[in-house]
């Protein structure tokens, strides 16, 4: 009978540790997508923060290159502005297309691993 006891303590902190375990694994499992999400977004805002630098004097030097071939510089600014304007209509216009579902599919992949 003693035995029996035994083995079935045995069992139940064979199933202690068993639970014990599979929660710790989780937890780490865990950490490690959200480190892997969080570097991720991290690398995209310093590679976004570097094209934001470089679009941006890549526009001076088209509003200044313009602006010498139309004869006045604000005219060069005026019409890189225009067509950025036109660029955020068509974003305003398609941003469930081309941004929403996009940038949210690529969130919900991100975190599934």
């Amino acid at each position: 009978m003693s035995n029996t006891i035994n083995a079935i303590e045995a069992l139940i902190e064979d199933v202690e540790n068993f639970g014990e375990t599979t929660l710790e694994l989780a937890k780490l499992k865990a950490i490690a997508q959200y480190a892997d999400t969080a570097s991720s977004l991290v690398t995209h805002v310093v590679i976004i923060a570097i094209a934001s630098v470089f679009v941006f004097m890549l526009s001076i030097a088209l509003a200044l290159c313009i602006g010498d071939l139309l004869g006045k510089a604000s005219y060069g600014f005026f019409c890189v502005a225009l067509f950025y304007a036109f660029v955020m209509l068509l974003l305003y216009i398609f941003k469930k297309k081309w941004l929403k579902t996009p940038v949210s599919n690529a969130i919900i992949s991100q975190i599934q691993g």
